[in-house]
């Protein structure tokens, strides 16, 4: 085994894993596919992996790039290939606070990096259920969104700076730290979202923000969609763009919740509503967050006073607001359990798609319209990031059949597309939609991905068969 030879002379026997030791690499996240790599390597710093990457191009191996494992569509499958894992690359290099900047190692987990940014009173604005697991470098190569990008944006929106291992071992440093750089293409935005298929991202420049003071969090229940995008806007205004989260869960989602877990306590009393809202406001301006002589908070009490224009409207129906800490956290319980409900029933078909903020209900209309002929005993699940338009459209087909898998993708696509969405908003591509991009992606945006994957990868040995389809 020269390849293993070579690694273990490199890295030493304790990271190049092979047989027993592979066993946690086997699956993602998901549960849905299970790599099988012959070999993960380890190394622990961008010069570790530059040899290896060199090493893998001597032997002419392919390379699949994995940080956290907790990927949904397949971007760490391989059969017999070489995983090289970032998860030692774990450094959290500087925070900088007089900058609102982090200089982090791509295996350095999610919540490592909130940890840092707060004892520096600071945030880093990206928040989803893996974050105990997720890394950077996995976030970065899937461009990851979550509850937050309403206010802050993607992480393509927070990144400043890359440092990427080419195929050919090369090092392109991109750690740049400025706000404005207008000095030729955007390198750094290629490596961002293309799923480990053109380079290894190593390290990355962050952009922190001012740690919020005092947040303000409701459930809402909504006379319809329409109505509560308004209120949205509403929201937006009246506070100056505080709106940190807004998070669709409707009575689909609901049931299967009481379902799945029947621990958890229901909004307003049980009381069940076509549209429910998670609103969270954030602020660090001493105006917003310091209690009056009353106690009262000024951002909750600027949340209750809207709401109860609203109420008075008709377009918001019931309304409950978080007074502790402890209520907060059990209100973004229910939202945070999503994945956890949805992927413990199989057969599922989930998707990820985004939609043009005024057309999310006529998606749901149209799909929910159109599913009863394909399969009559079908049970619909929607959960949204609302403020963006990235909705998770989960069916539960009556059976597991692989046509009928297909046509019900293809009836979502054939919606969005229609409506002029995207199929996938922030799980990446991967695997599993590599057919709808051969169906859907515009030719032209495929011909150019390809010459820009041939520049960078001649040898297409970088997470092959990923994200481009053949």
């Amino acid at each position: 085994m020269p390849l293993h030879d070579d690694l273990v002379a490199l890295l030493g026997q304790a990271h190049v894993l092979t047989g027993a030791d592979l066993a946690r690499y086997r699956s993602e996240w998901s549960g849905q596919f299970r790599p099988d790599p012959a070999i993960v390597a380890r190394p622990g710093n961008t010069e570790e992996v530059a040899a290896v990457m060199k090493i893998a191009a001597r032997h002419g191996v392919p390379v699949v790039p994995v940080a956290g494992l907790t990927g949904l569509v397949g971007g760490a499958m391989t059969r017999g290939g070489l995983m090289v894992s970032v998860e030692r690359l774990n450094r959290i290099r500087e925070v900088r606070a007089g900058t609102r900047l982090a200089v982090v190692e791509a295996g350095v987990v999610l919540a490592r990096l909130h940890e840092a940014a707060e004892a520096q009173g600071l945030y880093f604005p990206l928040w989803f259920g893996a974050r105990g697991s997720a890394m950077i470098g996995g976030v970065l190569s899937t461009n990851a969104g979550g509850s937050n990008v309403l206010r802050h944006g993607s992480t393509r929106a927070l990144c400043l700076g890359l440092e990427v291992v080419l195929a050919d071992g090369r090092v392109l440093n991109l750690m740049s730290e400025l706000h404005k750089d207008n000095s030729g293409y955007d390198l750094k935005d290629l490596f961002i979202g293309a799923e480990g298929t053109l380079g290894i991202i190593t390290a990355a420049v962050m952009k922190l923000v001012p740690a919020p003071r005092a947040h303000a969090t409701a459930t809402l229940a909504a006379r319809s969609l329409p109505d509560a995008l308004e209120l949205l806007n509403r929201l937006r205004a009246a506070t100056g763009g505080m709106v940190e989260a807004f998070e669709f869960m409707p009575a689909s989602y609901m049931r299967r919740l009481a379902e799945a877990r029947p621990d958890v306590a229901l909004p307003f009393g049980g009381t069940r509503h076509e549209v429910n809202i998670l609103v969270e406001l954030a602020a660090t301006a001493p105006r917003d967050c310091d209690p009056g002589p009353d106690g009262t908070v000024p951002l909750t009490a600027l949340l209750e006073e809207v709401l109860a224009a609203e109420i008075g409207t008709g377009a918001v129906l019931d309304a409950e607001v978080a007074q502790t800490g402890a209520q907060r956290l059990a209100m973004w319980q229910r939202r945070e359990l999503a994945a956890e409900i949805t992927l413990d029933r199989q057969p599922t078909i989930d998707t990820d798609i985004a939609l043009p903020l005024d057309r999310l209900a006529a998606f749901l209309d149209r799909i929910e319209a159109r599913l009863p002929a394909l399969d009559a005993g079908a049970e619909t699940l929607s959960v949204a990031h609302l403020g963006d338009g990235n909705i998770h459209f989960t069916v539960f087909p009556s059976r597991d059949d692989p046509a009928l898998h297909d046509a019900v993708v293809a009836a979502v696509e054939d919606e969005v597309q229609a409506l002029g969405g995207s199929f996938s908003a922030e799980h990446g591509v991967g695997l599993s939609k590599l057919a709808t991009m051969k169906r859907r992606k515009d030719p032209v945006a495929l011909a150019v991905m390809r010459q820009i994957k041939a520049a960078l990868d001649p040898e297409g040995r970088m997470n092959p068969g990923k994200v481009i389809p053949e």
